[in-house]
């Protein structure tokens, strides 16, 4: 029995409506496909439902369960300012790159609880996760980019053991970033950005313990 839900976390604005929407529905359309959920066919009305009204920023937290129930709630959302640095710290928690669950966002995070358990919130924003290999994955709640110099971002390919960011899928789609795996090494060579659909591109300070 599937006892979890996939979910979708969007940003909505006053002026702008919901940030990446049509990946967001292509996400969680496809994420039902593989799990053999049903199709979310009534998941906008639902979300444009959810934010009449509303006057400010919000953070929409939308949930499918394998029924086909829809569930959305909202709450005020304070965007990052453009200045804003991360700290970021490594996990000793690792990914299993064979888990294919880790390539869609569901309810079932005991892995990144585990792992962002390791620090005291005033001790990281984010925790990064590499998987068996040693390689680069994702943090908790974000996507890994490193600027290597080539003036392209580089992510982690899927297979590594990693979600399929929607801001991650829009970079690539835009060619600001390319499939690559990352190494410690790497990281410690290159400029790390953080990001998610959410909050956008973050900037980040790798600090190791």
């Amino acid at each position: 029995m599937i006892d979890f839900s996939l979910i979708e976390t969007l940003r909505w604005q006053p002026d702008e409506g919901f940030t990446r929407l049509r990946l967001h529905l292509a996400r969680l359309s496809r994420s039902a496909r593989r799990l053999g959920f049903p199709q979310p066919t009534d998941a906008e009305a639902k979300l444009e439902a959810t934010v009449a009204g509303a006057a400010g920023s919000l953070r929409i937290r939308l949930t499918f369960d394998a029924q086909g129930h829809i569930e959305v709630t909202r709450a005020t959302f304070v965007p990052l300012g453009k200045d804003t640095v991360w700290t970021v710290r490594l996990a000793e928690t690792r990914l299993d790159s064979s888990d294919r669950l880790l390539r869609v966002k569901t309810t079932h995070r005991a892995v990144y609880e585990a792992a962002r358990a390791e620090y005291a919130p005033a001790e990281a924003d984010e925790v990064i996760l590499l998987n068996e290999r040693g390689e680069v994955c994702e943090g908790t709640i974000t996507s890994i980019f490193l600027d290597d110099g080539t003036g392209i971002l580089r992510t982690p390919p899927i297979s590594c053991g990693l979600l399929a960011g929607v801001l991650r899928t829009e970079l690539i789609c835009r060619r600001q970033a390319r499939v690559g795996r990352i190494t410690l090494a790497d990281l410690d060579a290159g400029t790390l950005y953080i990001g998610n659909s959410l909050r956008g591109l973050i900037r980040a300070n790798l600090v190791r313990s």
